[in-house]
């Protein structure tokens, strides 16, 4: 079984860079037709992804996001990390990271973490 596990303050403050990464075990984020995902979701509102970085390093952000968005990977130790610049309050949310393993338009597969609040706040 794919885990995955979310590190990274839980507090933020507005105008700062929100760091969390996403450990993997149990199945490697090279894999072919693995997609790893940053998705959040703000209290009381529908889910919004953020960004993914496929298995060959291929990068694509939500267009409503992305002029503040990285995502980036370390092959290395099977991480994955999401930097949001400049966070306001309408930051907060869960925040979860996601493996999915898509191949054409199905999704075979998709593993979670448990998620983990950030709270933008002075």
């Amino acid at each position: 079984q794919v885990l995955l596990q979310e590190s990274g303050p839980g507090l933020v403050k507005p105008s700062q860079t929100l760091s969390l990464t996403c450990t993997v075990s149990g199945g490697s984020i090279t894999t072919n037709s693995y997609y790893s995902y940053w998705i959040r979701q703000p209290a009381g509102k529908r889910p919004e992804w953020i960004g993914y970085i496929n298995w060959n390093g291929l990068k694509l952000y939500n267009p409503s996001l992305k002029s503040r968005t990285s995502i980036s990977r370390d092959t290395s130790n099977n991480q994955f990390s999401l930097h949001l610049m400049s966070v306001t309050p309408e930051d907060t949310a869960v925040y979860y990271c996601a493996v999915w393993l898509k191949e054409g338009p199905t999704i075979n597969a998709d593993y979670w973490g448990q998620g983990t609040q950030i709270t933008v706040s002075s």
